[in-house]
């Protein structure tokens, strides 16, 4: 199972990946329930979830809504920390993961537009070097395991800070490693060098340790949240939660 996991995350087009992982997964979640874990995110619960990555974790990916760790996380972040549902909010999602995007646009509190350049989930095609929204829109702003993909990603988080209400704030998630400085070279532009040196042949960057303040250049502030050092060991093992994962909360600069 991890094997084959492995080999259709690093081979099939995301696009086409996005559109027929819900169909597979619904075999997978019926042979797998259980009551070990659950899934915060759409109360799910299985004997275990299933490996994910291309290098597969164990306890990763639930079969039934497609929360990973860090969605789950997130969603409890949300829950927990944030008014983000029942506050009336305008939110921009882009890259839109699939187990958020029916949740969020059911709720009532929000104003939820979806965007992305090519994903095939989301309504609005925009390039997040130009966002084609005016400045001071948004409310809250979802960008995850983007920004190691775009060409120039100060300027996105630029356009982020343009978009964003004073007082606006998001959440900017990335794969970060244990470097000092984020590597990049834009002279590396075939697939099977971009996996060795960042990870993913579609990554432009490895992002290191200097990740917030390399996107504080933008304009926005980041916070490094340690959210998940507040919950307890039973909460972590119940939701197979990501123990070391940092939630980068940004906030519109002055």
């Amino acid at each position: 199972m991890k094997s084959i996991i492995s080999f259709v995350i690093r081979y099939v087009p995301r696009p086409l990946l996005q559109t027929i992982s819900p169909l597979a997964m619904t075999i997978l979640s019926r042979l797998n329930k259980g009551s070990n874990v659950e899934c915060p995110v759409c109360g799910s619960h299985y004997k275990k979830f299933l490996p994910y990555g291309r290098i597969a974790r164990e306890n990763a990916l639930c079969p039934s809504c497609l929360a990973l760790e860090r969605h789950r996380l997130m969603w409890l972040f949300l829950k927990k920390e944030t008014n983000f549902f029942s506050a009336p909010l305008k939110v921009l999602h882009v890259a839109p993961e699939h187990c958020f995007i029916n949740r969020f646009e059911a709720l009532p509190n929000l104003d939820y537009i979806t965007a992305d350049i090519e994903s095939p989930l989301a309504k609005v095609k925009m390039d997040v070097h130009s966002i084609p929204f005016p400045e001071n829109t948004f409310d809250v702003i979802f960008c995850n395991h983007v920004l190691e993909h775009v060409d120039d990603d100060i300027l996105a988080c630029s356009e982020f800070n343009r978009v964003l209400k004073p007082g606006g704030w998001g959440i900017l998630q990335s794969p970060v490693y244990a470097l000092d400085n984020t590597l990049e070279d834009n002279t590396i532009t075939d697939p099977a060098d971009r996996e060795r040196i960042f990870g993913q042949r579609d990554h432009v960057r490895k992002f290191g340790k200097d990740y917030a303040e390399r996107l504080r250049k933008s304009g926005l502030q980041i916070e490094e949240n340690q959210f998940v050092k507040t919950l307890s060991s039973e909460l972590i093992k119940r939701y197979a939660l990501p123990q070391d994962e940092v939630l980068f909360i940004c906030r519109k600069g002055i």
